[in-house]
This record gives C-alpha cells, structure tokens and sequence, in this order.
C-alpha cells in the first residue's frame, strides 16, 4: 500500500467505494487523513463499513471542513450530468481528484525523480502497460503495474528511486488528475469514445492530452491527426517529444519496417527489436504497442538487449488475442475482451483464415463497419442475442451458423477447421459485443471458450495468462 500522506490530519470527503474506492479510502487513512466515506448503493457501503471504514452521508455533511473529494473514476463528474456529490463539492469551492492524483502527490513527496510510466490510448493501452511491466520485470528490475488495469494505484509498493511505476489511465482517471507528471507519458491513439462521459469528442481528446502535456517525456503515436496535432503542441511548448508510427518512416522517432522496429535519430539509424517471430505481438496494432514499450523503456534506462528478450518473452494479455492452445495447424485464440467492432477489428485484421465466434449483447451499430474484414472469415458461429440480427448481417457473404453457446461454437469451429487445407487456421473469439447476456463480464466469457477449447481432444495448451 502507498499511504496517502498529502493529507494527514485533514478531512476528507470520498465517494464511491467499489474497489479501488476502498483502496483509496485505506492509503488515506493510513496516511493520517479523516475520511468520511460514501457510496449511493446500501450494499457497497456496508461492506466498507465492515472494512473499518467511517460512513458519513454526504449530501448533509458539512462541507466546509473538507481538504477535498475523492472520487471514483465511475462517477460521472460533467456528463451526462455532475453527480449529486460533484456538485455539492462545487459549490463548497472544494477541490476533486481521483486516486491517480494522489499517487502522484505521493509520488512528488517521498521520490520524485522515480521512474512513473503513464499510458493512455483509445485502444491497446492494456497491452502496452502489460509490455512495458513485463520487459522492466524481466530485466530483474522491481516493475509495480496498476491503474485501470485492474489494480487499484495506491495498492502497490511506495515509489521509490529503483522502482518503476507502470499505470494506465483511462479518461475518468487523467480528468481527476490535475497535476498528472509521469517521467514517461505514453499516448496510443484516439478514436470518438465515452462521450456521453466528456460530452464531446474534442473534450475526450483534451483530457487524453493532459497526460502527455504533463509528461517529462511525451511519446505520442502520429499515425491518427489527432494525435499528430498533440505531438506538435507538446513540442512548441518545449516537451521532449518522441512520435511513434506504424505507417510510415520517420526522420526523428520510432516507426516499423517490416517486423523491425526501428528508432532514427540525430541522422542515426538503428534496430531495436525484430518482431518476427513473436506470436503474441502479432498484428499491426500489436506493433503500435511494441513501439510505444520500446521508446518508453529507453527512455527509462533500459538497454536494448533487455528490451528484446522482454518482448520475446511476452506471454500476451488475457482475453486480448490470448493465444489458448494449438491442434496441427489449427490456433485458438481468445479475444473476448473485444466487446464492440472497432475493438474486434485488430484480430481480424491479424489472422488470414479465421473460423469466428461472435456475438452476445450487441453494441450500436453491430458488426457493420468489419465488412472489410469478412473476405478472411471461413465461417462464423453466432451465439447469444445477436446472433439473428449478425445473420442478417453476413446473408450470403459468408458462411455462418447459429451455435447459440460458445460451447457448440468451439466444437463446431474445431471441426470445421480441421479439414481447412490452409497452412494456417484460427478459431477465433472475437465477440464484437459485450457479455451481459450470457456471462457476468467479458473475462468469464473469457475462461468458457478457454475451457471448452481443453476440452476438446488432442488441443496443446499454449499458455494462460494472469
């Protein structure tokens, strides 16, 4: 745990106590503060109350007398309309931040100079913080990752000069950080998202950029314009800036050639990795993420030798392109945290020849926009609700049953794939739609395909990641 210092021996207002709220609520107090803690479902609070933790009602507290709010990152702080707490605090002029904005407070206090690499992205950013954690662990160094990762921040070790902070942001985290200042800050890309939580894209787009904008280094991926235009603000404003891209030769940066990865620099020219090979950084989005661990992890003081084996040694993260296990020539690959079609389009693009399992709760706009991606597709499985409405979709385009569960999905598709003649096939989840109508979260939805797949005769596991 980081004890939550920056305010010892004042009041505290905190709201939201799911997981990380109660994290939050523990570093405070073990730093010093008095937190009075609240949450709008009777359930959440009394399990915080059974963890110790003092319930104060906050829409008849005494708002004077707090230091400030802390607020869950679920909370809504401007759209679609501020919380009921949001405003309460507005009001009392007092000041609103998130756990990411006392880490780094913390952070500042006790090893300022210490290794803190921030991602933040549209897309990939998980991949890209699971990377860069890995490489540094790898190398025997003490690599703490969290964040919107699924660790609360305040619950890893206290940084420190020789430990490296490793945390992903997502929006509602970075718009509660007001004096956000990684050493490295990592921006991926940007496509429209959450906006009934910023209200507008250009508003999602400037809370993306605080985090660079705060960043001892900005590394910023330049293949979309609009990240493009944050490399050059951050630059006229005399950041050390170092872009990234996929797409195309840079003169200044790192860019792919082939499956190397290659960094340019004073007129230098040099290769720091070689992805060939590398199963589990497959794909030109995996690429994207590679070059932004790459560039993050020099700049920290990694070697390139580290890097390589780092890489090399990746096993991939669970439920994002999750290689599961391999039959001959036939690969099942688990891509279940792919819950709408722009999240789904980065496997399809991947694999040549996919038998694809798809459906559940589908999101607007279903499946349309992968259309350009059907000519890879051998067959498609349709389970859950969708799988009427993603039928009207495919029509005579490609072949499809309705399987209905993913259970039938995988021993239809494993079936089928195995008398494919193509040197390489792949059973694919990839649903393109959340969970909900069959599993409580993409992750149990996750472990049914893994399971099913074990199940079958004669699969070779290829790993299962944390």
């Amino acid at each position: 745990m980081i004890p939550a210092k920056c305010f010892a021996g004042k009041q505290v207002a905190l709201f939201g106590l799911g997981g990380s709220g109660v994290a939050t609520a523990e570093a405070l107090m073990a730093g010093g503060a008095n937190v009075a803690a609240w949450d709008d479902n009777p359930e959440t609070r009394e399990r915080a109350s059974d963890s110790g933790i003092d319930l104060v009602d906050l829409r008849s507290a005494d708002w004077s007398g707090f230091a400030c709010l802390v607020l869950s990152p679920g909370v809504p702080l401007t759209h679609p309309q501020p919380h009921w707490c949001v405003e309460l605090a507005r009001q009392a002029k007092v000041e609103i931040v998130g756990d990411i904005e006392l880490f780094a407070r913390e952070r500042r206090a006790v090893a300022p100079g210490s290794p803190f690499i921030a991602i933040t992205g549209t897309n990939g950013k998980s991949t890209t913080t699971a990377l860069i954690a890995h490489v540094i662990a790898a190398s025997g160094r003490d690599a703490q990752m969290g964040g919107n990762i699924g660790r609360a921040v305040l619950t890893l070790k206290p940084p420190a000069t020789d430990r490296y902070h490793v945390v992903e942001c997502s929006s509602y985290q970075i718009d509660l950080s007001p004096t956000l200042d990684p050493s490295v800050g990592i921006l991926l890309n940007l496509t429209p998202d959450h906006i009934d939580r910023h209200g507008t894209f250009a508003r999602y787009a400037a809370v993306k950029e605080r985090l660079v904008a705060g960043s001892r280094t900005a590394i910023v991926a330049v293949d979309d314009e609009h990240c493009a235009a944050i490399a050059d603000r951050a630059e006229i404003h005399g950041q050390k800036v170092i872009r990234i891209s996929t797409g195309r030769v840079l003169p200044d940066g790192y860019f792919l050639q082939e499956t190397a990865l290659m960094r340019a620099e004073n007129g230098h020219l040099r290769q720091v990795a070689d992805l060939a090979g590398m199963a589990t950084l497959r794909g030109r989005h995996n690429a994207q993420n590679a070059l932004a661990a790459v560039a993050a992890l020099e700049a920290a003081g990694l070697e390139s030798w580290e890097i390589d084996a780092g890489l090399r040694s990746f096993p991939g993260l669970a439920h994002r392109m999750e290689l599961v296990g391999r039959r001959d020539k036939v690969l099942f690959v688990n891509d279940s945290k792919a819950t709408n079609a722009e999240a789904a389009a980065p496997a399809l693009s991947t694999y040549d020849r996919i038998y694809w399992i798809v459906g559940g709760l589908a999101k607007e706009g279903g499946i349309d926009s992968l259309q350009p991606l059907f000519g890879r597709i051998a067959k498609a499985y349709l389970i859950g609700e969708a799988a009427p409405a993603f039928a009207a979709v495919l029509g005579a385009t490609i072949p499809y049953e309705i399987s209905g569960t993913i259970r039938s999905a995988v021993e239809n598709a494993a079936a089928d794939s195995a008398r494919d003649d193509s040197p390489e096939a792949v059973v694919l989840l990839s649903p393109a739609c959340a969970s909900f109508d069959q599993f409580r979260n993409f992750e149990v939805r996750g472990d049914a395909f893994r399971q099913a797949v074990m199940e079958l005769d004669d699969v070779e596991a290829i790993g299962e990641t944390d």
